[in-house]
Parts: C-alpha cells; sequence; structure tokens
C-alpha cells in the first residue's frame, strides 16, 4: 500500500479519539452498492479487506471511501429528449416549452439510470492521531473533500484544518529556483512548470529536462517576467521523490525501489507484506513532511 499523492491536512496533536470509537462512528456511513436509481453511492470500506474499516498498525490508522458512480452520458440524454420532444411536437402541433423539457428530461434520466454501466473507485487516508497528520491519496482536492465530507457526516466531532505554512509553496519554489538550490536534504529534478498570471495564463514546461545551470538563465528570466512556479520535481534525501505543486499538494509521489525491497524482505506472505508496506510508508513520510515544512518556513499554527 504505497500512496501516489498527498492532501495534507491538520488535526489536533494529539487527536485524541479511541480507535473502537472511531470505527464505531465509521459504521455509520459503510459502503452500499449503488442503487438502480441514484446516481452515486459513497461509504467505508475495509483498507484491507478484512471486515474492519479502520487499519491499525503502531498508533498509525489508514481508512478508505468507496464511490460508486453510475455512468450516463449526457450525449445519450440529449439524443432520447430531442427525439421524444419531436415526437411531442408532432402529436400536440407546438414545441414542448421550457417546463416541458425539464420535466421530460427528469423522466428520460429516471429511465435510464438503471440501465448505466457502473464505475467504482477507493480513496485512502493516514491518518497518525498522535502527530496530527491527515493525508489523502488522492490527485485533486475534490476527491479529498468527498472523503472529508462523509467524515464529517460519520463522526460526532472532526476538528479538520488546512495546513498552511510561513512562505508559500509558490513563493519558496521561486526562491529555490532562482538561487539554483534547494533547501537542505532536497534536490531539484528534471520537471518544472511557470505560469504567467495574465489572463492567458502562458506556461513554460520542463519535462525530464535538466534544470542546472546550462537553463538557470532561463528560468531566471521567466521568474523576471512575472511567470510564477507552479510545479516542481523534488527529491527527499535520496529516498522519496515527489512533485510539489503550488497549493501544498503532492503529486507523482514515489519511494525508492531500496525502501520497497526492505519492505520485501520481512515479509513472507501478503498480510505481512501489508503491514511492512504501511509501516515504511508511514515512517518515511513522518520524517519528510516535517522537513518539508521546515523548508518552507515552518507551521503557521492558529492561536486557540
Amino acid at each position: 500500500m504505497w500512496f501516489k499523492n498527498l492532501q495534507l491536512y491538520r488535526l489536533p496533536t494529539p487527536w485524541n479519539i479511541d480507535l473502537a470509537k472511531f470505527d464505531e462512528q465509521l459504521s455509520r456511513g459503510p459502503f452500499v452498492k449503488c442503487p438502480s436509481n441514484q446516481p452515486m453511492s459513497r461509504g467505508w470500506v475495509s483498507p484491507r479487506r478484512d471486515g474492519a474499516l479502520v487499519y491499525s498498525l503502531g498508533q498509525q490508522w489508514m481508512i478508505a471511501l468507496s464511490v460508486e458512480q453510475r455512468l450516463l452520458p449526457s450525449s445519450v440524454v440529449n439524443e432520447e429528449v430531442k427525439e421524444r420532444a419531436e415526437l411531442m411536437e408532432a402529436q400536440q402541433g407546438y414545441a414542448p416549452g421550457r417546463k416541458q423539457l425539464k420535466e421530460l428530461r427528469e423522466r428520460v434520466t429516471e429511465e435510464l439510470m438503471p440501465r448505466a454501466f457502473t464505475r467504482r473507485r477507493t480513496t485512502y487516508v493516514w491518518l497518525d492521531p498522535q502527530n496530527g497528520w491527515f493525508c489523502v491519496d488522492a490527485g485533486s482536492p475534490a476527491k479529498a473533500e468527498e472523503v472529508i465530507e462523509h467524515l464529517r457526516h460519520c463522526l460526532d466531532d472532526f476538528p479538520l484544518t488546512m495546513l498552511h505554512t510561513q512562505v508559500s509553496p509558490q513563493a519558496a519554489m521561486a526562491d529555490w529556483l532562482a538561487g539554483g538550490d534547494a533547501p537542505a536534504g532536497f534536490t531539484i529534478d528534471r520537471d518544472c512548470e511557470l505560469k504567467a498570471a495574465g489572463e492567458e495564463k502562458a506556461a513554460v514546461r520542463y519535462v525530464r529536462h535538466p534544470l542546472g545551470d546550462e537553463i538557470s538563465g532561463e528560468i531566471k528570466a521567466h521568474l523576471a517576467s512575472g511567470k510564477m512556479p507552479t510545479k516542481l520535481a523534488l527529491t527527499w534525501d535520496d529516498r522519496i521523490s515527489f512533485v510539489l505543486g503550488e497549493k501544498m499538494e503532492i503529486k507523482r509521489l514515489a519511494f525508492l525501489d531500496l525502501l520497497k525491497e526492505e519492505a520485501e524482505k520481512s515479509a513472507e506472505h501478503a498480510d505481512e507484506q501489508f503491514d511492512a508496506d504501511f509501516a515504511l510508508m508511514t515512517g518515511e513520510l513522518s520524517r519528510f513532511l516535517p522537513q518539508l515544512i521546515d523548508a518552507l518556513g515552518g507551521e503557521v499554527v492558529e492561536a486557540k
């Protein structure tokens, strides 16, 4: 179980909730298959597929939200509505009005929904109640918000906040690129995106391109012209590579093969492999995230 993205949030340090109580409250919103007359269904599933809604190892927790959607393309609905509207016009002698078309669309959608295919996806979350981490393996904030919204629906109290740093990721990335060097413990890799703030959003992308001395002047010129970095590929401690985004999102998270080999050596069967992967991943992230925050000037802590 290796996360590929991180949407980062903060919990109180520590978050004093009992594991059994947390599991009990999650059971208020378990996953059930999408009914034939509904466009979507979502709920908690067992991360380890052993029946437990919370997977716990060494005070580190993981939960999983499954979302099932019925795929009913608007083009299919539009075509059926058009055919029926033409038939109604022929029968009543005039084109259906706005209200009739709305009712017709609703009726067509209701009739076609049970015949639509379904697609299911699962989003995983790592929680560290002692150190206040809440990290969603999602490529976009919208998918993370699905998880958070369902948690708020299930939990009696969920004191989650956004993660804010003294220096914004965008400003920090601009400083690193202008200086040609990353902060201690990090190295700049070969991918970068810079974007202008104007209406046209002019962008420059470097993909698998060395960002060293050869093009540092070129990048500085882009920065001087007003373009700001929106993405920058980095490696931490020669152990984790990732792309840092302007809104503090982490994408293309990759744990170096050596770490995965360590986990494989310590496991003899699937359950042990799951445990080893999770322990190693959370252990590395527990070291990586504080150093990333330090590189961004430290965390902004809200006054209580």
